[in-house]
């Protein structure tokens, strides 16, 4: 068996079967792992909530186990599993040609078209660009999806856009699937996930003048986390801004299935991605005006998890309506993981938002942890939570406030594993 088989294999294997009933003695509390690190305070915390709600608990019920809710990309895993997945996808020429670049995002502009265009060249719609040779298509590719813009520096989106429910440049890379089917594009994540645990760690590839990641790794203690909520009688899902046949395949190595994984969901013609949308919470199906993005991911885990139908999506529920665990890393994670009322886990990327809520630790449920994987530096300036925390509907910043509605004060940079 190659490394790469072997690497996903192992990761695969079925965690315990979820418990029917609880223990009868608290010694056969599902506790983590003692010999993998966590800073001190968060493994109390995670610890408290798995034995608080989980199967320890009078209050556990089978028929209604509480909710815990991951994002994926650097929560679970070290780097972007969607990225990961596109690059592959380049470099073996699974992407299909548009008829029409403008049609694949009500968003892209006309100087991205016309670049998209140019780079790539015309040919029959539906047949394989061809990304692996040409390096300038797959660059522009690359280009729009990091920064939104084309290689020759102008804006790739514009237009108007609520900014706390989609991004247009994520879900981009699912409409420049369409035509494939979402088994051949969970078959496309398989591979690439495999080539990516197989690489050493910090391992880089050039692709289309572009310096991009090449490894992956799934972190230890979020496997052991998710493993130890599964036993402890918790429904795990993950919720992420990725695609979902994408997110479907790298999940299934923590032993998430399909039914618990929820992402970008494009609507299917005969079986077939197109560049169509699900929407949420009253938002009609469209071209990805939501996605699972900062208050979408709330949407989604509302509408998709705990049956909350139409606008009410959008709101955060009552306590008993909530998920008991919520974990994530970045500002677009911040919504549903603060709507927990067990444990409110935030991975430290220097993200303000996330980590003006979790250094703030209104409720004193946040556990905060370096990156388990070459953690990022100590920020050397405080967060600007008073006044520009929050990220607005239009796209600007604002004053970051409590559910009391007082200002979040400044925070300073302090989860590092020197601390």
């Amino acid at each position: 068996m190659g490394l790469a088989v072997a690497a996903a294999a192992t990761l695969a294997t079925a965690p315990p079967a979820v418990p029917r009933s609880a223990p009868a003695a608290r010694a056969e509390c599902p506790r983590l792992s003692a010999h993998l690190p966590w800073p001190a305070q968060a493994r109390a915390r995670l610890q408290r909530v798995i034995d608080e709600r989980g199967v320890c608990s009078p209050a556990w019920r089978a028929d209604d186990r509480p909710v815990a809710a991951f994002d994926w990309d650097n929560t679970v895993v070290k780097n972007d599993a969607t990225d990961l997945t596109l690059a592959w996808a380049l470099r073996h020429d699974k992407l299909l040609r548009p008829a029409d670049w403008a049609a694949t995002s009500p968003w892209l502009t006309p100087a991205a078209t016309r670049a998209l265009t140019r780079a790539c060249r015309a040919g029959p719609a539906r047949r394989p660009l061809p990304t692996s040779t040409r390096g300038v298509c797959a660059g522009e590719i690359i280009e729009i999806r990091e920064k939104g813009r084309t290689v020759g520096g102008e804006a790739a989106f514009a237009g108007r856009w609520h900014h706390r429910r989609t991004m247009p440049r994520y879900a981009w890379v699912a409409q420049l699937f369409a035509g494939r089917t979402p088994a051949q594009l969970r078959a496309y994540a398989a591979r690439a996930r495999d080539e990516a645990l197989a690489l050493p760690v910090g391992s880089q590839r050039t692709l289309g003048g572009h310096t991009l990641p090449a490894y992956s790794r799934y972190y230890p203690q979020q496997r052991d986390l998710i493993w130890t909520l599964r036993r402890a009688g918790f429904a795990v899902y993950v919720v992420s801004a990725g695609v979902e046949p994408v997110t479907e395949a790298w999940a299934a190595g923590v032993g998430i299935d399909r039914a618990h994984t929820l992402a970008i969901r494009s609507v299917l013609r005969d079986g077939r991605i197109t560049t169509g949308i699900h929407g949420c919470g009253g938002v009609p199906t469209g071209h990805g005006e939501v996605i699972p993005y900062l208050d979408g991911k709330r949407c989604a885990v509302n509408e998709r998890v705990l049956g909350v139908r139409g606008r009410a999506a959008w709101r955060r529920q009552p306590p008993e309506r909530r998920i008991a665990l919520g974990a994530g890393d970045a500002d677009t994670d911040v919504t549903f993981v603060n709507d927990a009322t067990g444990a409110h886990l935030a991975i430290n990327r220097n993200q303000p938002e996330l980590m003006c809520r979790a250094y703030d630790d209104a409720d004193g449920r946040w556990a905060v942890t370096p990156m388990f994987l070459d953690p990022l530096p100590r920020r050397t300036t405080p967060y600007p939570c008073s006044t520009a925390g929050r990220t607005r509907a239009g796209g600007d910043h604002g004053p970051l406030r409590r559910a009391d509605g007082s200002v979040v004060p400044d925070q300073w940079d302090t989860a590092h594993p020197e601390d």
